[in-house]
């Protein structure tokens, strides 16, 4: 159920309701009828609190949109619906389309003119937004109208979101006198002290490293990768994907300066011609995502290591944890797993998922993993020092410590082992230490066997992806103090080098048809582990396999499946090529069917997804109004009266 807008809230919405109001035009300059904003204007300073972080501090009136003055401003539905909109997209594309919306609310003015933002700003945003808004069955705003109220960078246009890429376009830092540019500083970084580093380790490496962000948290801040490949920027034909995440609870903080310091010793040893590094980097695509949690980072480092509770900034700012916010497919293929041929595979995301609350940052991640085909992944934390794997949650949902392993236990135990079995400390034969408790199991654990839990994002990985992910616990202390990062660094370099090589571990190949045309999401099957991946739209694919024997199949909605027999020799440390060719089936289309056909329970099986999974919409977590009801956010903007924002209705 909704909760009611908050009292100060409440307040601006029966003063808006007092005010005088017209509705929106078509008029060509856009706005209500009068007159518009005119070239030549009065400056003066902006007082409008959801707009105190513009790039700019002066504005005029009238505005674009008629408003006289600041108070017909902050009473108008528009500036209602920009202060509340954080919360309806639950912080999608924040702050960016408030800062748009100011742009057109409150005009920049500069030299006594009104300057108007730049539409292709404007359009760009729209298109990554439109979705959180049919999301929530929300009409796109009529004064974000890129084409009325927006003008083309010939016409002097200025980028509304220029402060939001000034904090991110820093200045390189110099170093220390008589340092080599390879040093490394083991201290903690800071949200910006974290961009910077990437962005000079990107500008160092530029043939090899590029940064990028997946989206923002829910506070505004964005989630800024750094790739490593011989060709960043593009997925090249065979070449693994693996992605490293850190501090997706923020007060476990080591993961996230291991990955900063990760990325400059890539880029360092890249440059000094480090074989094995050099080696790495032009046969894998390595994505590091140091802050999944920047926003509960910074709660956590207000209070400082050695002070930090050992919950205080482990969730968002939506106090959600997001290692429980994925959706719980695990039970789905616990319920399916009775049926004697079913196999796991991209187990759809019930719809009912979508109607609770989804942080930004689990979006992110789940649209991150539509993009790219990641094959390996490894999320870091802190609390404890073992390595886990899924499943997370309990067979038997009772039972709070239950051994519950996948298909591919075998596997997800080398990958586990591969990283235990080389830091020092979990390898430390004193069951006094940190961790000495999973001594006895080689300080590796199946998740559940350890503790049950849903929503975990390794499950999600690998029931709704071709991916698989461990979850590495490295150290008792959440927070350390600056003086225990290097030997953190220290006993985690090799571990995760070691853990990013297994990548190639396995089978690799293309799925093509008779003319050499790939085809795309074909299955890879493996006899005797009962759970499948797809090929990417290239027709490649990756299949992580232990050593030994193994029947593979590839098949396809309208060709014959090919079956072949490999073997992988215990110390081969390169994927094995194994290409398919597929031929046409020459009969009716009721043999087109992926093996018997089965009527699922609900409606749904294992492989219910859409033709295309990359293209299946994310965030449609509200129910329709049923019988032409008004939709669950109305009740935002009731006190307004006869000034309701009806243009955000589709209907």
């Amino acid at each position: 159920m909704r909760t009611p807008p908050p009292p100060l809230l409440f307040a601006m919405l029966v003063l808006a309701a007092a005010r005088p109001w017209c509705e929106p035009n078509t008029d060509a300059a856009g706005g209500c009828p009068g007159r518009a904003a005119a070239d030549s204007a009065t400056c003066v300073d902006l007082q409008l609190q959801t707009c105190s972080d513009a790039s700019y501090n002066q504005t005029t009136f009238p505005t674009l949109l008629e408003h006289r003055s600041r108070a017909a401003v902050e009473s108008s539905s528009e500036y209602v619906l920009l202060s509340v909109l954080h919360h309806l997209l639950e912080g999608q594309c924040n702050p960016d389309l408030r800062l748009l919306g100011c742009a057109v609310l409150v005009p920049r003015c500069e030299g006594g003119r009104a300057r108007r933002p730049c539409r292709h700003v404007c359009e760009a945003l729209r298109d990554a937004c439109q979705p959180a808004f049919d999301a929530i069955d929300m009409a796109w705003p009529y004064f974000l109208d890129c084409g009325r109220y927006f003008v083309g960078q010939e016409e002097g246009c200025y980028n509304p979101l220029e402060k939001l890429r000034g904090g991110l376009d820093v200045v390189e830092e110099a170093l220390p006198s008589g340092h080599p540019p390879t040093f490394l500083r083991f201290t903690h970084h800071s949200y910006a002290q974290m961009v910077r580093v990437l962005k000079q380790t990107a500008a160092r490496c530029t043939h090899i490293a590029k940064t990028y962000s997946i989206g923002r948290s829910f506070d505004g801040r964005e989630l800024l990768v750094i790739e490593f490949s011989s060709l960043p920027g593009q997925h090249e034909l065979m070449e693994p994907e693996v992605k490293l995440i850190g501090n997706i609870h923020g007060n476990e903080v080591a993961g996230r300066e291991m990955l900063i310091y990760l990325a400059q010793y890539l880029c360092s040893e890249y440059l000094l011609g480090s074989a094995r590094i050099q080696r790495l980097l032009n046969t894998t695509r390595v994505h590091l995502l140091p802050s999944m949690n920047p926003d509960g980072y910074e709660v956590a480092a207000a209070e400082g290591a050695g002070y930090n509770g050992w919950t205080s900034g482990r969730q968002n700012a939506q106090n959600l944890d997001l290692n429980r916010n994925f959706p719980d497919l695990t039970s789905e293929y616990y319920r399916l797993a009775s049926a004697r041929s079913m196999r796991s595979g991209r187990v759809a995301i019930p719809q009912h998922y979508w109607w609770g609350k989804v942080a930004p940052e689990t979006k992110a991640i789940m649209k991150w993993m539509r993009t790219i085909p990641f094959v390996l992944s490894a999320s870091l934390h802190g609390g404890d020092l073992v390595v886990s794997y899924p499943f997370d949650f309990s067979k038997h949902p009772q039972e709070e410590k239950m051994f519950s392993p996948t298909p591919d236990e075998k596997m997800f135990k080398l990958l586990a082992k591969a990283y235990a079995d080389v830091h020092p400390m979990m390898m430390d034969k004193s069951e006094n230490r940190c961790g000495g408790n999973f001594l006895k199991k080689g300080s590796v654990i199946n998740g559940a066997d350890w503790y049950s839990f849903t929503g975990g994002m390794s499950d999600f990985n690998y029931l709704h992806s071709n991916c698989f992910e461990i979850t590495v616990e490295l150290g008792c202390v959440k927070f350390p103090a600056e003086e225990a990062l290097y030997t953190i660094w220290q006993h985690n370099k090799e571990p995760l080098l070691n853990f990013v090589e297994m990548v190639h571990r396995g089978i690799k190949g293309v799925v093509m048809d008779k003319f050499g045309k790939p085809v795309k999401n074909a299955r890879i099957l493996v006899k005797g582990i009962r759970h499948d991946i797809t090929t990417a739209p290239d027709g490649d694919y990756w299949r992580l396999l232990p050593p030994g024997s193994h029947i593979v199949i590839a098949q396809a909605p309208g060709y014959a499946k090919v079956i072949k027999k490999v073997t992988i020799p215990a110390r081969m440390k390169s994927a094995g090529r194994v290409d398919f060719i597929l031929q046409p089936l020459r009969i009716g289309p009721k043999t087109f069917l992926l093996g018997p056909r089965r009527s699922w329970p609900g409606g749904a099986g294992p492989h219910r997804e859409p033709e295309d999974p990359s293209q299946e919409a994310l965030g449609a977590r509200r129910q329709p109004a049923a019988g032409g009801s008004k939709p669950w956010w109305w009740s935002y903007f009731t006190s307004l009266g006869q000034h309701q924002p009806r243009w955000l209705l589709k209907y």
